[in-house]
């Protein structure tokens, strides 16, 4: 077994996909949370049937109950939980962590009081010497298919070069290929936004229309999200990679995505409420709307399939008619990027 030992906080699908992959690599690997149910049967059964039912985990990945014993002299610190609790995590786990640790964020979303992006919020929160070693992973990943060892390409994005390639480093596998990216701002605002184009094509879905609308939606959507990275300081770039198109294709025509089933709900009739409660994990498109109709007030761009998504979930409009008055829209020209021509 390798020498470098890691940790990871959350032992949700994702986290535990993740520390399962961190262990077949032969690293010292400990997963965190805060169901005991769910860590009790990681040690005894080696499965978390709830998270990843079917998957057998490897035996010498190991749960523990106490964040401390999780975190004793760890090389790679994994953050795994929902987007409105990265900050409260980062606050217990600060103080705990060598300061040459790297950490590595996959949760998708921002803050919802400040708009922050996560990467913002966890450095906040870090001592000092452990600011710049903060990367974040995303891309088109669903936690069911890597646990299964299916091929998948995905994306890690932070300030420092070589946290990028020492992150690279510890997750490759056969079947799991890291790219590295420089642009986290991009790669963050994908990772959130995303999520709410799916609860669009959800609605599209459950409302009858085809793959023409399906389309559609997915394009216009990728310009709207490029729009608002635009004006935020992110590469243009990024969002026709992995962390933009790529996840966007498998978050909006995967039935893994809890996105999309969300939003098919909707369009079907059930109210968010109802929605919600029956999903029994965090649907992170529903508070990525509220907060990215807010930034683009702020920043004064126009996203209207994201606007018409806000209608809909915080101000009762119907998903047909929002669909409808979306087409309803005046002429304009498809690209906000103008080419040259003779």
């Amino acid at each position: 077994m390798s020498k470098e030992k890691c940790a990871v906080i959350g032992s949700g699908s994702w986290g535990t996909a993740l520390a399962s992959l961190l262990a077949d690599r032969g690293f010292s690997t400990k997963v965190w949370g805060i169901e005991r149910h769910v860590l009790e049967e990681i040690n005894r059964q080696h499965t978390n049937a709830h998270y990843l039912p079917g998957i057998v985990l490897p035996d010498r990945l190991i749960a523990v109950e106490q964040i401390e014993e999780a975190l004793d002299g760890v090389d790679l610190v994994v953050l795994s939980v929902p987007s409105q609790a990265v900050r409260e995590n980062v606050r217990r786990i600060g103080g705990l962590l060598k300061r040459d640790a790297i950490i590595v964020n996959t949760g998708k979303g921002f803050e919802l009081a400040s708009h922050k992006r996560l990467s913002e919020v966890i450095r906040e929160e870090l001592p000092s010497p452990l600011r710049r070693r903060v990367a974040v992973l995303s891309g088109p990943s669903h936690a069911e298919e890597v646990a299964r060892k299916m091929l998948t390409a995905i994306v890690v994005a932070a300030e420092d070069e070589a946290v990028t390639d020492r992150v690279q480093d510890m997750f490759m596998t056969d079947y799991f290929r890291v790219y590295a990216n420089r642009d986290i701002i991009g790669v963050e605002i994908c990772a959130a936004l995303k999520n709410i184009i799916a609860l669009c094509v959800g609605m599209i879905d459950g409302l009858g229309f085809g793959d023409n609308t399906r389309a559609a939606v997915m394009t216009r959507g990728i310009t709207e999200i490029a729009r608002l990275g635009d004006v935020m300081g992110a590469c243009t770039a990024t969002f026709f990679g992995l962390a933009g198109v790529g996840d966007l294709i498998v978050t909006c025509t995967s039935k893994h995505s809890r996105n999309y089933r969300a939003g098919f709900a909707l369009g079907q009739g059930k109210s968010l409420e109802t929605v919600l409660s029956s999903m029994g994990m965090v649907v992170e498109g529903v508070s990525a709307t509220k907060i990215a109709a807010e930034l683009a007030l702020e920043y004064g761009v126009e996203l209207p399939i994201i606007q018409s998504c806000h209608g809909v979930l915080f101000e009762g409009m119907d998903p047909h008619d929002a669909a409808k008055a979306l087409m309803a829209r005046e002429k304009r020209m498809e690209s906000d990027f103008h080419c040259k021509t003779d």
